[in-house]
């Protein structure tokens, strides 16, 4: 297997040069800080369902392997190391690991970053019970073979949870509009409208893969409250699936 066949070079760039803010709450990753909270009810309800996991008792994912693909800085491995679980951050862009490997340093984690694809972690033969796969998708060149890769790190029964963005014409007055030129969250272009994927099209991309969905969920912000929630019926824009490697 080609290790870096889903790997978007143009991609990997745009987040080097951005890969100092990661921890800059007011940054170029101000839209990811924002999201955070609600995302990450999200992971954990799942994994805790799944699991049978009890998260108010104290580490209540030790012994679970979490693979965090495109860790950026770590704003999600890390909670998820809090929480107990061994953690692999890997990501395509070399710049994202030094600064997320300070950053857990920092924090008193211990946390496995590493600069490596899904495809060499799959040729390693890695292995784990749940694969955060979150705002990735829409910047790989094949998502087809993306999610392939990702099944084969995944256990039989193991869990992914994968987010991206609708492509309909709210999702580009949203995130491209919006969020790149009139908020100036984020450089412009960041996203590519054309890479975004439907609902419809993630489900045949993850079941032609071999996983199966069974949830999913939308992230929907309310300027007025300036917060993001989960919406049972609103995808249009921010959503995300979970699906279960198939025995």
């Amino acid at each position: 297997m080609d290790s870096t066949k889903t790997v978007d070079a143009h991609e990997v760039a745009k987040f080097e040069a951005m890969a100092a803010e990661w921890w800059d709450t007011e940054g170029k990753f101000k839209p990811l800080h924002m999201l955070n909270p609600c995302r990450l009810d999200y992971i954990v309800s799942q994994i805790a369902v799944e699991f049978g996991r009890d998260i108010t008792q104290k580490l209540p994912f030790k012994g679970l392997r979490i693979l965090d693909i495109g860790c950026g800085g770590g704003l999600l491995s890390e909670p998820m190391a809090r929480l107990g679980a061994a953690v692999v951050g890997a990501d395509a862009a070399p710049a994202n690991i030094p600064v997320a490997q300070v950053h857990a340093k920092q924090s008193g984690l211990e946390i496995d970053y590493r600069h490596i694809t899904a495809e060499q972690l799959a040729t390693d033969g890695e292995q784990f019970d749940v694969i955060l796969n979150m705002e990735v998708i829409e910047h790989v060149s094949d998502p087809q073979a993306f999610l392939t890769a990702c099944h084969g790190l995944l256990k039989p029964g193991g869990l992914i949870l994968c987010s991206t963005i609708n492509r309909n014409p709210k999702s580009y007055m949203v995130a491209i509009i919006g969020a790149e030129q009139i908020m100036r969250w984020l450089p412009k272009g960041t996203h590519e409208w054309d890479k975004f994927i439907t609902p419809n099209e993630l489900f045949d991309l993850l079941e032609n893969a071999g996983l199966s969905p069974v949830d999913k969920k939308g992230f929907v912000f309310n300027p007025l409250k300036w917060s993001w929630s989960l919406s049972d019926s609103d995808l249009s824009v921010n959503y995300v699936t979970a699906s279960i490697r198939k025995p």
